[in-house]
Order: structure tokens, then sequence, then C-alpha cells
């Protein structure tokens, strides 16, 4: 490729991405300056200036002047005279000393005519819809890993991106450990059996700086694959033999003019993941066949008015940077076109999920004026301001004739359950069936036992007696039949369960409201069935674990936000204390003169793994030990999530009336338990928990007028697990906790493996903060102009969306 080419592909860069002076390491007027010194002779030297004249002051102009300039350098680019013929290319000629450091010195110019072409891999008798097995090279056998990857269709290898990229490497560059890629010729083949029949294959590759042995292990075939003289691209990480570099099977492939020209230009080597049954040379091989022919005829889904406001690179452009990307500054603009893509769709999915549930009309409730402080008269204690202000904005959606959908969000203690009484005492009062639903039994039992305490003297104020029934997995059939047919007949008032209340055999009489509790663990198509047992009720979410509001209007974009960001009236914060496992003693003490003074304590086990049953097995082991040889003097108790519900119930009242001084637990008290005589949490392991869950722990305790302690005893010291120690030490802000996990756990593990119920995200990141507003952004604007997405300039964004939710069925 000629120097004038190279700089037409950058400037053209630079067009692509808003002439944000970003298509080159250090700026245009810096790349144009160093291409000038490469490229100029005596011959073009007038036409070189002309073009770098054309950049003067190129980093200080505004972009229409930046246009001006790109547009008048490439007209002068045009202008070039062709390159000279090549001389004969099996003339042995001296190498070439590279002119500036991007050119490798294994592919030094006189070997560049003997490299074969890329063999044709794919037929074009198909197109992007088309089975990945129309391709040549993969066939039936391959049909199931490639499935396993995810790529049925040629449009999936095309969307398939790199996990990583590699960096091409001169061989005397190499250091121990490198991730790193290389280009060499091989000099020497052996291949040989040990003793004990163990078949090692050694080939020895060189270039213009040194040479090095890639090894290969039990895979004799592979010596068929390498010839002498030949150059191959071999990509992994750097080892030791002998005190020598090495390469230990690593990916390679043979040298082919298109790879060679993909690595100079771009210097590094994509990384793909993989499965067993494909290797990595022939996904390569096949993206670069795809995307080759099919990236520029991908028509793009985003409009050049929101790329130019956005500062994107078209789709075709895009697609090819990703794959095989001309400089590292490319490749990330392309990640962040790709990543905005999919932000987009998210957004604009949750505002058509919140559009078409709108639409349907829903039931007005009637609430008198005083209807607040009627349901305030009834509480022991004061509403707080934040209390106050969400039951109004829940109550303003309440009395509109369109189905609420609002997101509750609150730190741990700041009284969501109040809030949730007084939507459900408002929907009762006018005669509606109402469902309150947790994620877990134990979260549901709990509910149950505080609404069935507060909600009959809430309910006196307005002279009604609220019928409250529970629906469970753990009920026996003929339980669950008789509740359901209550339920059905209009019975009951309010009825609290689990997932059981979503399944097709339950029906309601007039469901007006629903209450979600922990939302995160519930996904939109969850919600939506939800919608579909009454009139299209009214629904509020309550999320225990705050969110970030970013993230929130992301994840929960099709709902309002009320947050409760005030604590009640004389919480004492709780003392938080990270201690080393030498100090485990110490917690124990502090534990006995606690007890010994008249409060009671918490013992969360570790999490051992995503079981229950280890989980419980690991409690229990954990209960007889602080039981019979720790506080052998103490009322020791025991809950774990594998207990009957009985059983765990009699375990909680009787650590709630003081029967018990310490309760042994998993994490299934997390949420929901109130003992305000317990002042002291001991969380064993506290290096395996997320920040969220902790802080969750730590608020079961702080409930009482005395002072309270939580003890974070970490099994050992990490990185991550030290600092997420640190974060929840200092500060007792739930919101600020979220943030900081969010950042050191990444959103998989803060939502957990489901990202409440979204689509799985290829290239964006939610907790890219920047390129989620300004996603957000454009989708509002986008849908306050054409809210059905039918302009004719729309309808590829319109597909782009019902295929990314395409689980979900058509959202447009």
């Amino acid at each position: 490729m000629s120097t004038f080419n190279e700089l037409a592909k950058v400037l053209a860069l630079e067009q692509n991405i808003g002439y944000t002076n970003k298509s080159a390491v250090g700026g245009i007027e810096t790349y144009v300056a160093n291409w000038a010194n490469r490229t100029r002779t005596p011959e073009n030297q007038d036409l070189v200036a002309q073009i770098v004249g054309c950049f003067e002051n190129y980093s200080q102009a505004e972009p229409p002047q930046r246009k001006i300039m790109i547009e008048r350098a490439l007209a002068l680019a045009r202008q070039a005279p062709a390159p000279p013929p090549q001389a004969n290319p099996r003339a042995k000629t001296a190498p070439r000393a590279p002119q500036h450091a991007p050119a490798p010195p294994a592919v030094a110019d006189q070997i560049e005519s003997e490299l074969p072409p890329d063999k044709p891999l794919a037929r074009l008798d198909y197109d992007l819809d088309s089975p990945v097995t129309r391709l040549n090279g993969v066939g039936p056998a391959k049909k199931n890993p490639f499935e396993r990857l995810g790529i049925v269709s040629v449009r999936d290898l095309m969307y398939h991106f790199p996990r990583a990229y590699r960096p091409l490497k001169s061989i005397s560059e190499l250091m121990f450990g490198d991730d790193a890629t290389i280009i060499g010729q091989v000099t020497h083949l052996n291949h040989y059996t040990t003793r004990n029949g163990y078949h090692i294959v050694d080939v020895v590759l060189m270039d213009l700086t040194g040479g090095i042995t890639v090894k290969f292990f039990k895979q004799p075939w592979i010596a068929k694959q390498f010839h002498l003289r030949q150059h191959y691209v071999v990509s992994g990480k750097v080892d030791r033999d002998l005190n020598k570099l090495s390469f230990k099977s690593p990916e390679f492939e043979p040298l082919t003019k298109e790879l060679q020209r993909l690595l100079e230009t771009a210097r590094v080597y994509p990384v793909y993941p993989l499965t067993e049954g494909i290797k990595a040379a022939l996904l390569r091989k096949l993206e670069r066949q795809v995307v080759g022919y099919w990236a520029d005829q991908v028509p793009d889904p985003l409009t050049p008015s929101i790329r130019q406001n956005a500062h994107l690179m078209t789709l075709p452009n895009a697609l090819r940077e990703i794959h095989f990307p001309n400089s590292l500054q490319s490749m990330n603009a392309a990640r962040q076109r790709l990543a905005f893509e999919e932000l987009l769709y998210i957004q604009l999915g949750v505002l058509l999920q919140r559009q078409r549930w709108q639409n349907e009309p829903g039931k007005a409730l009637d609430i008198a004026p005083n209807f607040m402080e009627r349901f305030a008269r009834g509480l022991p204690y004061a509403l707080t301001g934040a209390q106050q202000r969400a039951i109004g904005e829940i109550f303003h959606d309440l009395q509109r004739p369109i189905p609420m959908s609002r997101l509750l969000q609150g730190d741990v203690g700041a009284g969501k359950t109040v809030v949730a009484a007084a939507a459900l005492l408002a929907a009762i009062v006018n005669g509606s069936q109402t469902v309150l639903m947790a994620p877990t039994e134990i979260l549901a039992e709990q509910h149950y036992n505080t609404i069935q305490k507060i909600l009959p003297t809430l309910a006196s104020e307005f002279g009604i007696t609220p019928r409250v029934g529970k629906l469970i997995g753990s009920l026996r059939a003929r339980e669950k039949q008789e509740m359901a047919q209550r339920i059905a007949a209009g019975e009951i008032d309010l009825a609290i369960g689990t997932h059981a209340l979503i399944q097709e055999s339950v029906s309601f009489a007039n469901l007006t409201l629903a209450v979600i509790d922990e939302q995160h663990r519930f996904g939109v198509n969850q919600r939506s069935a939800l919608r579909q047992k009454g009139f299209n009720p009214h629904i509020l979410i309550m999320s225990a674990t705050p969110i970030p509001r970013t993230l929130a209007l992301t994840v929960y974009g099709d709902l309002d936000l009320s947050i409760l960001d005030e604590l009640p009236p004389g919480r004492t914060p709780i003392k938080t204390k990270w201690l080393e496992p030498k100090e485990r003693e110490r917690a124990y003490s502090f534990i006995h003169k606690q007890v010994g003074e008249g409060r009671q304590a918490f013992v969360i086990c570790p999490l051992v793994e995503e079981s229950e049953v280890i989980d419980a097995k690991a409690a229990v082991e954990e209960y007889e030990n602080l039981r019979t040889h720790i506080f052998p003097d103490l009322r020791v108790g025991l809950v774990h999530g594998k207990m009957r519900p009985a059983v765990k119930d009699a375990a909680m009242e009787a650590f709630r009336t003081g029967e018990l001084d310490i309760l042994v637990a998993t994490s299934v008290i997390e949420v929901g338990i109130d003992v305000p005589n317990a002042t002291v949490m001991l969380i064993e392991g506290a290096d395996r928990f997320g920040l969220a869950q902790l802080h969750q722990f730590r608020g079961r305790v702080g409930r009482g007028a005395h002072q309270s302690f939580c003890m974070l005893l970490a099994e050992k010291s990490g990185s991550t697990s030290d600092e997420r120690l640190q974060v929840i030490e200092g500060t007792q802000d739930g919101f600020k906790l979220a943030e900081a996990d969010l950042l050191l756990r990444g959103p998989g593990e803060f939502f957990g493996t489901k990202q409440a119920g979204l689509p799985d995200l290829k290239v964006a990141q939610l907790t890219d903060v920047k390129l989620l507003e300004q996603a957000r952004r454009a989708a509002e604007t986008i849908f306050a102009q054409d809210p059905k997405l039918q302009a004719p300039e729309h309808q590829l964004l319109k597909k782009g969306v019902n295929l990314f939710w395409r689980a979900g069925g058509d959202l447009a």
C-alpha cells in the first residue's frame, strides 16, 4: 500500500469520527509531519508540501474548518502518481532497514511477494442471515461448536468480536510473561518422542532481530503444519525453557499477504473467544473473509445526524476496525461506536416498553386528600420527609388512568416497606386486589409477618380489615390450590408470595397494584407476566440495594424513580471494623462483652459457593463450633436456607424475643429481619461478599437505641477484596457503596448472572456513565420526534431494536 493511500485511510477515519483530531497518535498534525518525512522524494516534494500546508493549526480549528482541510488534502492525495512497478519478486536483495517503528523486521519487503494470498474460505452464494455452515471450512461437524460461541448465522460471526488484542513485537523485544505476537521464518523443525512416550515438536523461528523456540506437546500432527523457510504468525504468552524464552503451544497460522498487511497496519493481533472444536486460525480466516466482503454492505441503523451528534464512525468502518484495526485509536473509536449502538438499543427498548404498557388503560384509584395524614396516625413513629415525598409521587401515579411503573430506591433502613404499605392500603380501600412479590421464600415469609403486624392497625383508621394470604412454593399442593382459589374468587385483598404468584394457574379477580421487592432478581419478562394477571395493574418495584442513578435509568429506564435518601431520626451510625484472620479471638471476646451487657449478635457464615446445600452444611458446622467451643455459656441459634419454614421462623422468633443471644446464619438474613436489641454483626469470610451484600448484612443491626458494631473478618488478603473492605469500613452511604461495588465487580456480578433481564452486551459496559448518558439523550431525542419509530430514516433502527430485544418479541 502506498503512503498516499495510507494517508487517505487516516483522513477518512478522521472524517468518520467527526473531525475530533483523534484518528492518529499525537493528532493529525503530528501524523502528517511524520508521513511527509517518510513520503517526500524529489519527484513529489511539492505535492507533499501542499498536503502538509493543508493542516496548519488543525488542532486549534473548529470542526467545520477541519472538514475543509481534510477534503482539500484528500483531493491533493488523489493527484499522487501511481507507485512504480515492483522489481522482480524473486530477485535476491539485501534486507531493507525499517523506515519507521511500525515496520516489523520479520516481514521485510523482499519476502512480501513470496507470501501466498488468503485462501478463499467462503462462497458468495449466501447472505448475512445464512447459517454459518454455508461457509467453506465450517461444515455440519462444526455446527455445534459454533453454536456454543453463540454463532448460528454469518451475521453472528461478523458480530463475534475479539476479546483482546496481542501486540506485534520483534523477537528481541519479547520478555518473560508477555502476551505477544511475532512473525518469524522457520529455520529448524524437530519432533521427537521422550522415553515415557511424550511427543514434542520444536520449531525455531527467526526474524531480523533474533530467534525463539516454539514448543508443542502431545500434538505430533503439528509438525506437518510447519515448513522450513516459510513465515508464520505465532501468538501467545511468552514462557521460559531452560532459561531461554519460548512459546508453549501458542496460536499460529501461516503468514499471507492479507494477514501481513493487517498486522503491519495495526501492529496488533485479534484474540477471539474460542471453544473446543474451533481453532483460532480458522476463526480468524473466516472473520477476515466475512468482514472483508460484508462490512461495506451492512446498512447503518444510525442516521447521519445521530452519528454526527455523538461523533461516531459509520457501522462498516466500526466492524472493520474492531476486528482488524488500523490503529489503537481507530479500534477504540470502533468499540465506542458499537457500544453506543447497544446502549441506544437498550434505551429505546425500555422507552418503547414503557410506551406499550402505558398505552393500555389502567384503573385510576380514588385517594382522599387526607389519606396520608390518616395513614401516618396509625404508625408508632413519624414519616421522614423522603417517605412523604415518595408516597406523594406514588399516590399521584395511582390516581391516573395509566398504569404506574415506578422504582422505589432506598438505603438500608430507609423505610421502603412502610411506603409500600401505604400504596397497598390505598388500593385495598378502593376495593382492589393487591400483590406483594419477593424473590425468596424467606423474604416473602418476613413480608407476610411484618404486614400481618402493621396492616390491621393502619387499616383500622379506614374502618376495614384486609384479608391477607400467602402463596409460596413450599406450601403443600392442597394449600396452594386453596389459596389460588381464594385469590381467583376475590376473597384475598393482599396476596404475598414468590414466583408462584405469576404462574399460569394463578388468576386474580381484580388485581390493581403489584409491589415487587428486590427488583434486580426479576427480569423484564417476569414483570410483563405479572402485568398479564390483572387489568394492567399499577406496578411498584422496591430495590433493597441502592443502584447508581445512571445505571437505574438504563436498566430500569421504563420506570419512574423515587428515592428514599433520608434515614429515620435517631439512627446512630454503625461502627465498622475490618479484622484480619489473626484477630478472630478479639471478635469473639467483643461479642461476649456485648451479650454480657444485654445485647444480641449475628454471626454470618462465609459464602462457600452458589449452593444453599453447601452453605447450609457450612453454617451447621460453624454453629456447632460456636455453640460447643467458643460460646458454651451462651444461647446460640441457627438459620439457613434449607430449613423448613416453620423451623426457620421459630429460630428467628426466638432471637427476636431475646431467647437466643447469638444467631448463626447464612445470607438468608440479608434482608427483612428486624431485631432492635441486636448490636453486633460478625461477618465471617467478609472478603467473599460484594459491597452491596455486606451493607445489607450491616443493616440488620443499628435498629435500636444502643450503639451497634459490624466486624468484617476476612479469610485472606487480595487487592480487590481488600479495597472492597476498606470502602465499606469508611462509609455508611449505600448509594456511594453501590457506585464502588459496580466499579469493583462490574455489572454482571452487581446484578447477578443475568443483568436484570437485559439482552447480553457484546461491547458496551454499564460502567461507562458518560456513554450511557449520551445514549439516553439520543434515545429521548429520537423518541420525542418519532415515538413509534415509524419514520423512513428510523426503519433500520427499529429493526435493530427488535433484533436486540428479540428474546421478548418485537417492541416497535
